[in-house]
């Protein structure tokens, strides 16, 4: 079974967390934000990932501190979850619409972390959230899992459905790529026989 657990508890954030990375879908989060819960419920229903989260931040402060900080502790996660990252398929990308909304998502868990983030829209809130926000929640990921993350909004004008599309695409992507490939019999995909640090 390919788990983790993650605790990170520092002055600005609580969080625990468990993800099964082949699960079926099942959530529990909690973090004090109902937009970010129903992102990594998503997250978890559409990658087909367990994921428990109990999460506390600085709220009064305002969102970026646990919003980056949950992006750490996901990256580790995974990380943690596929270990030497052995007969993974290594690449993901999904193309995902909602409604008006079209984001493409594309990855390679290799061992160099990047960010390609193009999400511009107009009206980026959703009640008192700003889904600009999360940028560092990816920025963080990418740089946790080392992994190469390629976000990008096709076009779309909702908020909710924008950071919806982004979060589904993302989730079938990371499904994608840490999928067992039983051709490689357990190696790396890479031909350098390592995707380790």
């Amino acid at each position: 079974m390919r788990t983790a657990e993650i605790t990170r508890d520092t002055q600005e954030t609580k969080i625990s967390l468990k993800l099964n990375i082949e699960g079926t879908g099942k959530a529990e989060v909690e973090t004090g934000v109902a937009f970010l819960n129903h992102m990594l419920q998503l997250f978890a229903r559409h990658g087909y990932f367990d994921l428990s989260v109990s999460a506390k931040g600085d709220l009064e402060v305002d969102y970026h501190h646990l919003v980056e900080d949950m992006g750490i502790a996901m990256g580790q996660a995974v990380k943690q979850a596929l270990s030497e990252k052995a007969g993974i398929q290594r690449y993901g990308f999904f193309i995902l619409p909602m409604d008006e909304t079209l984001v493409t998502v594309a990855m390679d868990v290799s061992n160099r972390g990047y960010l390609y983030y193009k999400v511009e829209c107009q009206n980026s809130q959703v009640r008192d959230f700003n889904i600009h926000l999360f940028k560092e929640f990816f920025q963080a990921f990418a740089n946790e899992v080392a992994c190469n993350l390629h976000i990008r909004l096709e076009h779309g004008q909702e908020p909710h459905h924008i950071a919806e599309a982004i979060f589904k695409g993302f989730a079938k992507a990371l499904d994608m790529a840490t999928r067992p490939e039983p051709r490689l019999s357990g190696l790396v995909p890479s031909t350098k026989g390592t995707l380790s640090n």
